[in-house]
This record gives structure tokens, C-alpha cells and sequence, in this order.
């Protein structure tokens, strides 16, 4: 009987930030299809932006952390192709009903007054409802990502629109650079990737600044 080998690869993409983590275990998965990964970073933003990368690519994931570094194990059964998954997701009934994707790239609406600005977004925030099915994303980048931590003016909003379907994500490299990673309270972390590809999915892109 001859042993099948299993095909491993190992990627440290310590020292690097989203998405070229993401982008480098993409690029493994689709050229090696192997079955076994070992990936290393060192950020929790990272961390979550793999880990679920290979979630959507059928492989099982486990991790370890020690000294600031987190060792992601993945294995993936079977040898059949790993499917990119967000190229198969548009929806079944897409022609009955737009998705709407709304960027939300600041925790104020409009310039001239900050606190004006503030009132305004969580207004537009509470009334976003009024779009009912078709909306499918809400996407925050930069300063916006402060609207999904526990402080928020909106974070009771945001959490029953995502317990109602809606896809909510905040930018991983924006919770790390104003240090709010452990802070976020709803909604997962995404990286440069995964929003170029929401983009691309979506019938209807909408960016409030």
C-alpha cells in the first residue's frame, strides 16, 4: 500500500500587515492546494483575517500564542481544490433584489464641525434601516471603525442589524492603528481583500464620509 503524502507548507508573515497576510496565504492556498498550513503573524487583526480566510476555504483552523506571535494550524481533508468562495456568493435571487454595501469611512458625516458631524452620522446610522432588505454590508474603515466599540453612540443599532442579517465588518489595520482591536463589540475585522472583493459583489456601493 502506498502512504499518500500530505502536502504542508509553512508561511510567516510576521512583521507584515493586512491585508498582506491574507494576500500570501491566498496565493499559497491557490498555488500549492495544500493540505496542511502552519501560518505565523503578529497581530490580532491578522490573526482573525487569516483565520477566517481559511474558514471560507474549507480548512479547520487552531491557534497558539507565544511571545507576541500566533501560530495558526490548518488542515483541510480531501484533495479537491480549494473553491474562492467569494467568487461563488452572490445570492440566488440577486435579480429580485439589489446589495447594497454602504463604506463608511469616518465617525463624522460631513466637514466644517466635528460634533455637527457626529450627531449627523449617528442619525444616518439609526435611519439606515429604512434601505430594509436590500441592505447586505456595512463596512467601516478609518476613523468609522471607533462606531463598532463598546463606547458607540450606535452599538445597540449595529448589533440588531447584524442579529437581522447584516453583514457588518471594521477594517483590522484601522482597530490597530487607534489601538481598538480588543475594544470592538460588534461585527467581524476585514482587511484590504476582502473589501476590494465585497466591492466587487456588491450591486450597489455606497461611501459616507
Amino acid at each position: 500500500m502506498i502512504e499518500k503524502k500530505t502536502m504542508k507548507k509553512t508561511i510567516d508573515a510576521c512583521g507584515l500587515t493586512c491585508p498582506a497576510p491574507v494576500l500570501l496565504v491566498k496565493d499559497a492556498v491557490e498555488q500549492s492546494n495544500a493540505q496542511e498550513l502552519t501560518v505565523l503573524v503578529d497581530n490580532g487583526a491578522s490573526l482573525e483575517n487569516v483565520n477566517r480566510f481559511l474558514g471560507s476555504r474549507g480548512y479547520s483552523v487552531t491557534d497558539s500564542h507565544e511571545g507576541g506571535v500566533y501560530r495558526l494550524e490548518a488542515r483541510r481533508d480531501g484533495n479537491e481544490a480549494a473553491v474562492p468562495v467569494e467568487k461563488t456568493a452572490v445570492r440566488a435571487d440577486k435579480g429580485a433584489e439589489q446589495k447594497v454595501l454602504v463604506l463608511i469611512t469616518s465617525d463624522c458625516l460631513g466637514s466644517g464641525d466635528d460634533e455637527l458631524g457626529g450627531k449627523l452620522m449617528v442619525s444616518y446610522i439609526k435611519t439606515i434601516k429604512e434601505m430594509g432588505s436590500e441592505l447586505w454590508q456595512l463596512i467601516f474603515v478609518n476613523s468609522a471603525v471607533k462606531l463598532t466599540i463598546a463606547s458607540s453612540p450606535v452599538l445597540s443599532e449595529l448589533q440588531e442589524y447584524e442579529k437581522s442579517g447584516v453583514i457588518i465588518f471594521a477594517c483590522g489595520t484601522c482597530l490597530e492603528h487607534f489601538g481598538l482591536t480588543a475594544e470592538k463589540q460588534v461585527g467581524g475585522s476585514t482587511n484590504m481583500l476582502d473589501i476590494v472583493t465585497a466591492t466587487q459583489l456588491a450591486d450597489k456601493v455606497v461611501t459616507i464620509s
